[in-house]
C-alpha cells in the first residue's frame, strides 16, 4: 500500500485532448506511455483479428481430406503468415508493449517512462516494420511459404518475397530492444520513494526479466536475418550447403533467439497471473521473492536450452543429453511459480470473478503446454512427435493458451483502470467459457494427431486422421465466437459500461491508488511506499470502519 505526501496537483486525464495539439496529432504526436500502450493495443488485435481468420481458413482446410480451397503453395503462405502475424506482431511485443507501457510507470508510481520519445519512436519502428511486413504480401514473388522460422536452405531458395519478410521482422527487433532498453532504465531509476526492489509488484519483475531477454537476445536474431539477406541478394554462402554454408548453423542463431523469446511472450503474462490470484484470494501473494527471483531464473535457463529444438538434426550425443538435461531444468522455476500461484488460493477468501477465471485458465492450459514440452524434451519420445501435429499443439499450448490467455486476462483486469469502465461480466463469463472449450476441442486433438504420425505442415492427410481434424476444426469455431464475443463486450463497455470505481477489484498495487482512468501524470500526489504490494491489511481495516 502507499501513503500521499505533498506534491504538484497533475491534472488532465490521458483520454482528452491535451496541449496545444488536438484529435489524431494529439495521439500520434503524444509522449503520455498511456496513449502509446493504447495505440500498440489497436494495432496489435488489428493484426491479431487478421491472423486469426487466416487461421480459421486453415482449420476449414483441414476439415477433410483432399484439397478443399487452396493449392498445397497457398497454404504453405497461409500458416507463414499466421505464424508471422502472430509471433512478430502480436505475441512478442503484447502483454510488454501494451499493458507494459500503460501500468508499469503506475505500478513504480511514476510519471511516465524514463525515455517518453524513445517509446513513441518505438510505436513507429513497430508501425513501420508491421507495414513492411503487410508489402510483402503484394510485390516481388508473393506471399513467403518457409513458414515463421525462415529457415535456411528453403528460405534461401523460395521464389517469394522472403527478403522483405525478413527484414520487416529485422526492423520489429528493433522496436522489441527499445521498449526493453526503456523498462529497465524505468525500473531501476523511476521507482517511488520507498519502493525497493522486492516491494516492486510482480507484474513489474516479469517485465524486467523479460526486458533483459529482448535487449541481449534480440540482436543475435537481427543478425541472423541479415545474413538471409545477404545470401539471397549477394550469393554469400552463409547457410545453403550448395556455397559452402551450413543449414544447422541457422539454427543454432535462430533459435539462441528463439528460445529465450518465448520467455518474453511467457513472463509477463505470468506476472499478470500473479497480480490478480493475490487480489481476488484477498491475501498476500505465497513466496513472493520466490516468484520474483524465479522469473529471473527463467530468463537466465531460457538462454541454454535452445537446442532442445535440433534433437533430429545429427548434433552430437553429449550435446542432446545435455540440452535435454537443461529444458527438464527449466521446469523448476515454472513449477515454483504454479505451486506458490495455488497456495496463494488456499485458504483464501477467494471471489470468483473474469479476471481470475482467466488467470485460472492460464494456469490450466500452460501446465498442459509444459507437461507436452516434457514430451519433448525427452530424446527417445522427441523422436517420435518431431515435426509432427504434437508440436502445433504443444506450440499452441504454450503461446496461447499461455501469453495469449494471459493477455485476456490482463485487459479484463485493468479495463476498468484504463478506459475508467466497467463491461458485461455476464458476456465476459459467456466469452471466458467459449473460449475455453473452444480452446481445448481445437489444439487437444492434434496432440492426438501427433502422437498417431500426423505430420505438420501437410495441406492434405490420409483418411485415418479426419476424425481429430474434424473436431479441431469444429473447436475452431467455438474459440473465434468466444474471441468475438469477448471483443464486442469490452469494446462496447468503452461508451455502455457502468463508471468504474478507483478499485473495483480491491487491488493493492499503486495503479489501483488512483484515479479510473488515470490522470495524465498518473497520480494528483507523490506516492511513498510503506509496505510490500500485496498488503490487505489496509484495505480490510478500511472497509471495517465503512461497515461493509
Amino acid at each position: 500500500m502507499a501513503e500521499s505526501t505533498t506534491g504538484p496537483a497533475w491534472t488532465g486525464n490521458y483520454l482528452q485532448d491535451y496541449g496545444s495539439r488536438r484529435g489524431l496529432m494529439a495521439w500520434l504526436t503524444t509522449t503520455d506511455h498511456k496513449r502509446i500502450g493504447l495505440m500498440y493495443m489497436v494495432a496489435m488485435f488489428s493484426f491479431f483479428t487478421v491472423a486469426v481468420l487466416l487461421g480459421l481458413l486453415i482449420r476449414l482446410e483441414l476439415m477433410n481430406p483432399g484439397m478443399q480451397f487452396v493449392t498445397p503453395r497457398v497454404y504453405n503462405s497461409l500458416f507463414t503468415l499466421h505464424g508471422v502475424i502472430m509471433i512478430f506482431l502480436f505475441i512478442v511485443p503484447g502483454i510488454p508493449a501494451v499493458m507494459g507501457n500503460f501500468m508499469l510507470p503506475l505500478q513504480l508510481g511514476a510519471a511516465d517512462v524514463s525515455f517518453p520519445k524513445l517509446n513513441l519512436a518505438s510505436w513507429y519502428v513497430y508501425m513501420v516494420g508491421a507495414v513492411m511486413a503487410l508489402f510483402s504480401l503484394f510485390v516481388g514473388g508473393g506471399v513467403p511459404d518457409t513458414g515463421w522460422t525462415f529457415y535456411a536452405p528453403y528460405a534461401l531458395r523460395s521464389g517469394t518475397n522472403v527478403s522483405l519478410a525478413v527484414l520487416a521482422a529485422f526492423v520489429l527487433g528493433f522496436s522489441s530492444i527499445m521498449t526493453g532498453m526503456n523498462f529497465i532504465t524505468t525500473i531501476h531509476r523511476l521507482r517511488a520513494e520507498g519502493m525497493t526492489f522486492f516491494r516492486m509488484p510482480l507484474f513489474c519483475w516479469g517485465l524486467y526479466a523479460t526486458s533483459w531477454i529482448q535487449v541481449i537476445a534480440t540482436p543475435v536474431v537481427g543478425i541472423t536475418l541479415l545474413l538471409v539477406v545477404m545470401e539471397r541478394s549477394l550469393g554469400i554462402g552463409f547457410f545453403d550447403p550448395a556455397r559452402g554454408g551450413d543449414p544447422i548453423l541457422y539454427q543454432h542463431l535462430f533459435w539462441i533467439y528463439s528460445h529465450p523469446v518465448v520467455y518474453v511472450m511467457i513472463l509477463p503474462a505470468m506476472g499478470v497471473v500473479s497480480e490478480i490470484l493475490p487480489t481476488f484470494a484477498g491475501r498476500t501473494v505465497f513466496g513472493y521473492k520466490a516468484i520474483a527471483l524465479s522469473s529471473m531464473a527463467i530468463a537466465v535457463v531460457g538462454y541454454v536450452v535452445w537446442a532442445h529444438h535440433m534433437f533430429t538434426t545429427g548434433i552430437s550425443d553429449t550435446a542432446r543429453w545435455v540440452f535435454s538435461l537443461l529444458t527438464f531444468l527449466v521446469a523448476i522455476p515454472t513449477g515454483i511459480k504454479v505451486f506458490n500461484w495455488m497456495a496463494t488460493l488456499y485458504k483464501g477468501s477467494i471471489r470468483i470473478d473474469v479476471p481470475l477465471l482467466y488467470a485460472l485458465g492460464f494456469v490450466f492450459l500452460f501446465s498442459i503446454g509444459g507437461l507436452t514440452g516434457l514430451v519433448n524434451g525427452a530424446l527417445a519420445t522427441d523422436i517420435h512427435v518431431h515435426d509432427t501435429a504434437f508440436i502445433v499443439g504443444h506450440f499452441h499450448y504454450t503461446m496461447f493458451g499461455g501469453a495469449g490467455i494471459g493477455f485476456f486476462a490482463a485487459l479484463h483486469y485493468w479495463w476498468p483502470k484504463v478506459f475508467g469502465r466497467m463491461y458485461n461480466r455476464k458476456l465476459a463469463l459467456w466469452a471466458w467459457g467459449l473460449i475455453m472449450v473452444g480452446f481445448n476441442t481445437l489444439y487437444f486433438p492434434m496432440l492426438v494427431l501427433g502422437i498417431m504420425g500426423m505430420p505438420r505442415r501437410y495441406a492434405d492427410y490420409l483418411p485415418q486422421f479426419h476424425t481429430p481434424h474434424l473436431i479441431s476444426t469444429i473447436g475452431s469455431w467455438i474459440l473465434v465466437a468466444g474471441i468475438a464475443l469477448m471483443f464486442t463486450t469490452l469494446i462496447r463497455a468503452i461508451r455502455h459500461g457502468e463508471k468504474a470505481p478507483a478499485n473495483p477489484w480491491g487491488g493493492t498495487t499503486l495503479e489501483w491508488q488512483t484515479t479510473s482512468p488515470p490522470p495524465q501524470l498518473n497520480f494528483a500526489t507523490a506516492p511513498v511506499v510503506t509496505t510490500g504490494p500485496y498488503d490487505h491489511t489496509a484495505l480490510r481495516q478500511a472497509a471495517a470502519k465503512e461497515g461493509r
